[in-house]
């Protein structure tokens, strides 16, 4: 620990002659870390926990009010004098535990001031992080009692029945999810339809309440206390949260790794039994509610909760799997440490880590949830900037602010005034000048491979529609999609239930209006020339009827290959006349179809233009399509290739919602053809699918990049 901060500091005098120790009502507990007999110090009042090294702790408990902390660091000093901690670290020290309330002490105004200062310094390094504004929390109650009253309870089910159980009817779930995969994808489109979101916030905010409760059960179940629950706004939207750092304090590494396991324990429970209640139900609101609840659990477990990289429940059960306690902090210290050390040659910089293996591990960790977390913020700033432009443009401005203006000027101050620097300032200033410089030049100068995406159908070069020639029940696909017809095969034979009752109504009236001639023929007296006319009528009315019945065999009106969609699916349905059933397409010729906005259409005008494109389809974005030859249509479209791409038929191109037909975009664009490769390729299920085009261009640099994709998003909004 001595390695860990200077051994002398220009602020001891400040601390030197003051009396301090422990608050009264502080305990302590031991834990275990690679070796180490770490302790955890905690305040059950106010409920503060803070963990330290063996060497720190030795020094915190002689701390009494008889003796003066320079008094107790020259005792540890002498005792153990390669592990005593220093003056520097003494003095981080006691100021964190004063700001945990931990520290029984009686400060004159000039030491007070001292601690103060460090008090609000740390508080604006809170509130300059993003997490406190998208993460606020409000606590409401202490569930503590409750938890008392259902404690016989929790101990049945945190046991190995319990975990039978649960084993037992989590692996029967994914069973049946792997059975029905092909109807959780198909359902998975919907998930954030304007008529879903409701049913998603409510099953968001029920699992998340239990999932909650699951920490509280297996932190009381261990003999954790639990105060504290409330509502959490996560990106804005009221949540639950549990306060179950109690466990922090267990002595048994696998109890605090099963608390943090508890919650997600929780979710799969619940999303098990949903599984079996959606796959055995029919559409309505209790299906819906089940398929939610699937996917709230599997989607915030798998990028949330289980995520190491983010501080949730991960976080915690992968430091204690490493034994590395305070992983985060400890990993942004390693990083300071080799930038210290190995940019600014800052010597008397030492790393916290213990071995190389775990300055290694903190590394590692430290860069990739670094780059993790700014993936993760900038994801759902961009997210919120396409309904809310104001809160994301306040949350974009947050972040400059915070990520990148306050580093900037805090880092300048450090390289102007820091002590630690006075022997080697001028190399810290100057490789900190080249490395700004590069960076201004990578970013500013250097071009990068450059592209833009673009919303396209997959239509063959050739097809034909196949309307019904009239209404009627689709009663029988007679080809099955993607077989080769000929002209005049039947593909689809439809039903009207009242066809049978007109034609015995028209044969029976013929069969009365002939006896009525053949009387008339033997009786005389009877113009029969206007029966006649009669029965000329008839026939014609049966003739139409027979039109009608032929009519409701559907037939191919050319040669190719018949792809009729999910109509299989529609069976029992009715086909208005005019509706169509499907294609006769040309399996042989394939084109993508782009619909590029404007604020890209200037590529398509540049010299250098274009160099080539790739089409990704929904549902088959790991076999990507190659484009061949495109060519342009000269002039703004506003009618879309396909409903596919609009809104209203589940695609991401804004159409006005007075046209009925889903095709009438609200912007202009530009429409670009290019020929797809399609061999070896199922035709049958490329035709009229959806995607997205991603198009190479010049390269450019990253400044204009990032301008581009952002005048793009506020275009849009």
């Amino acid at each position: 620990m001595a390695g860990s901060a200077r051994m002398f500091s220009e602020h001891w005098y400040r601390v030197a002659n003051q009396r301090v120790a422990l608050r009264p009502g502080v305990r302590t507990r031991r834990q275990r870390f690679r070796g180490e007999t770490w302790r955890v110090l905690y305040d059950p009042f106010a409920h503060n926990f803070y963990r330290v090294r063996p060497a720190a702790y030795a020094f915190i408990a002689r701390l009494t009010p008889e003796r003066t902390v320079e008094e107790v660091w020259d005792e540890c000093l002498k005792e153990f004098p390669g592990e005593a901690p220093g003056q520097g670290e003494v003095i981080q020290l006691l100021a964190q535990l004063y700001l945990s309330n931990l520290l029984q002490l009686d400060l004159p105004p000039d030491a007070r001031q001292f601690f103060e200062r460090y008090r609000k310094r740390k508080q604006k390094e809170k509130a300059s992080y993003l997490s406190y504004i998208m993460f606020a929390r409000f606590p409401l109650f202490d569930p503590d009692d409750l938890l008392n009253r259902v404690s016989p309870y929790i101990r049945k089910i945190f046991s190995l029945p319990g975990f039978i159980l649960w084993l037992g009817l989590v692996l029967g779930a994914i069973k049946v999810a792997i059975d029905h995969a092909g109807t959780l994808a198909d359902q998975s489109q919907g998930v954030l339809a304007p008529g879903n979101l409701f049913m998603l916030y409510i099953s968001l905010v029920f699992i998340k309440a239990l999932h909650e409760f699951g920490h509280a059960f297996a932190c009381k179940r261990y003999g954790g206390e639990v105060h504290v629950m409330g509502i959490m706004l996560m990106i804005f939207t009221p949540i639950p949260y549990v306060d179950a750092t109690a466990s922090w304090a267990f002595r048994q590494r696998r109890r605090r790794i099963l608390v943090a396991c508890s919650g997600m324990i929780v979710e799969l429970f619940v999303a098990a039994i949903a599984t079996f209640i959606w796959a055995n139900t029919g559409e309505g609101n209790l299906n819906a509610l089940c398929y939610n609840l699937m996917f709230i659990a599997s989607v915030s477990t798998l990028l949330f909760n289980a995520n190491p990289l983010l501080r949730y429940d991960g976080y915690y059960i992968l430091s204690d799997m490493l034994d590395i306690p305070n992983l985060s902090q400890r990993s942004q210290q390693q990083l300071r440490h080799w930038a210290q050390r190995h940019i600014l040659g800052r010597r008397s910089s030492t790393s916290p880590a213990q071995t190389r293996g775990e300055a290694a591990t903190l590394g590692i960790y430290g860069i990739l949830s670094g780059l993790y977390r700014l993936v993760v913020f900038s994801g759902i700033i961009l997210f919120v900037s396409k309904r809310f432009l104001l809160a994301g443009i306040v949350m974009a401005a947050i972040c400059v602010i915070s990520w990148v203006l306050v580093p900037i000027m805090k880092y300048i101050h450090y390289l102007l005034t820091d002590s630690s620097l006075e022997r080697n300032r001028f190399r810290a200033i100057a490789v900190s000048a080249v490395l700004a410089i590069s960076f201004g030049l990578l970013v500013g100068v250097v071009p990068f491979p450059s592209s833009f995406v673009s919303p396209a159908v997959l239509l063959s070069a050739r097809q034909t529609e196949v309307p019904a020639r009239t209404t009627g029940l689709i009663e029988e696909l007679k080809v099955a999609s993607g077989t080769p017809v000929l002209p005049g095969d039947s593909l689809v034979r439809l039903d009207d239930p009242e066809w049978k009752y007109r034609w015995q109504d028209e044969v029976a009236l013929l069969r009365h209006t002939q006896a009525l001639r053949r009387r008339a023929l033997n009786e005389g007296g009877t113009d029969v020339s206007v029966i006649d006319e009669h029965l000329l009528l008839m026939d014609r009315r049966l003739a139409r009827l027979q039109d009608e019945y032929d009519q409701l065999d559907v037939r191919a009106p050319d040669e190719g290959v018949w792809v009729a969609g999910a109509l299989d699916d529609l069976k029992g349905m009715y086909a208005q006349r005019g509706a169509v059933l499907g294609y006769v397409i040309n399996p042989d010729e394939f084109i993508a179809v782009a619909v590029i906005a404007q604020d890209e259409a200037r590529w398509l005008f540049d010299e250098s233009g274009i160099r080539r494109g790739r089409l990704r389809l929904y549902g088959s974005a790991g076999e990507p399509l190659e484009l061949g030859d495109w060519t342009m249509i000269p002039a703004e479209q506003r009618h879309l290739p396909s409903p596919a791409l609009g809104w209203q038929g589940g695609g991401e191109v804004a159409v006005s919602a007075g046209e009925g037909n889903g095709v009438t975009a609200l912007r202009s664009f530009f429409e670009v053809r290019a020929k797809v490769e399609t061999t070896g390729k199922d035709v049958a299920m490329l035709h009229g699918r959806t995607g997205r085009i991603r198009f190479r261009i010049a390269p450019e640099p990253l400044w204009r990049q990032v301008y581009r994709r952002v005048r793009q998003i506020l275009s849009d909004d």
